[in-house]
C-alpha cells in the first residue's frame, strides 16, 4: 500500500514515514498541496494523509481539488485543533477521517486500516489476471486457486505490473515503488526478482515481458 504524507514540518513528516514504513507501507512526503497535486496526477496512492495547516493554500484546498476531479483517494486530515469548525470544515472538503495533534503512531495506523477497509468495500480488493489472484488486503497470492508463494519484494512487483496491465511498468519505477520500505533495491535486484516470478507463473502460463530500454509489461488476460 502506498501512502502520501501531505505535510510542510519536516520532523512531523519524516517521523510519520518512518513509523508507516516499519509497518510496511510505501510512503510519499509532499510539503504542499501544489506539490501534492503534482503527486497524484503522477502516480497511483492507497490513501493521503493531509495537514490542515500548510502555506499557501492549505491542506483543505488539496482535498477539495480531489474530490472536484473525482478522484476518491481516502484522505485522513490531520489538524492542530480540535475545533468543531476546523473539523466539520475538513469532512465538508471531502475528508474522510481526521486527527487532532498531537497523535500517535498506533492510532494513525489504526484509522489508516479503517480507511482502507471501508475503500475496499467499495472496490474490489482483489487483481485478478488468468487464473492468478492477489488479495492487497492480506497481500497473498493463489494461481488457479493454489496458494503462491512470494517474497514481500515479487509480491510488490506484480502488483505494480497488474495493475499497470497492459501497459509498460519501467524499471526506474519499480525501484521507486519499493524504495519507501525497502532502501536497498537496485535495478539489478528487480531483474532477478524479476526473473524469479517468471519462474514462479510459469505454470499458469502467465508471462512477464521485458519492453527491451523501457521496463516490463503483463499482457492484457485472455478472453
Amino acid at each position: 500500500m502506498r501512502i502520501l504524507i501531505v505535510e510542510d514540518d519536516s520532523l512531523v513528516a519524516q517521523g510519520l514515514k518512518q513509523g508507516l514504513q516499519q509497518l510496511g507501507y510505501t510512503v510519499d512526503v509532499a510539503g504542499t498541496s501544489e506539490e501534492a497535486e503534482r503527486c497524484v496526477s503522477a502516480e497511483t496512492f492507497d490513501m493521503t494523509l493531509v495537514d490542515i495547516g500548510l502555506p499557501k493554500a492549505d491542506g483543505l484546498h488539496f482535498v477539495r481539488q480531489l474530490r472536484q476531479r473525482g478522484n476518491p483517494l481516502p484522505a485522513l486530515v490531520l489538524t492542530a485543533s480540535d475545533g468543531m469548525d476546523d473539523i466539520v470544515r475538513g469532512l465538508d472538503a471531502g475528508a474522510d477521517d481526521y486527527m487532532t495533534k498531537p497523535y500517535r503512531l498506533p492510532e494513525v495506523a489504526a484509522r489508516i486500516r479503517a480507511l482502507i477497509r471501508r475503500s475496499n468495500a467499495v472496490t474490489d480488493a482483489c487483481l485478478r489476471h488468468d487464473g492468478l489472484t492477489l488479495d492487497t488486503r492480506s497481500r497473498t497470492a493463489t494461481l488457479h486457486g493454489e496458494p503462491l508463494d512470494l517474497t514481500n519484494r515479487e509480491w510488490s512487483i506484480l502488483e505494480m505490473l497488474l495493475m499497470a496491465s497492459p501497459a509498460v511498468v519501467s524499471k526506474d519505477k519499480l525501484v521507486q515503488g519499493l524504495a519507501g520500505w525497502d532502501k536497498d533495491i537496485t535495478p539489478n535486484a528487480i531483474e532477478v526478482h524479476v526473473s524469479r516470478l517468471r519462474q514462479k507463473l510459469a505454470p499458469g502460463a502467465i508471462t512477464i515481458r521485458t519492453i527491451r530500454g523501457i521496463g516490463y509489461r503483463v499482457d492484457a488476460p485472455q478472453t
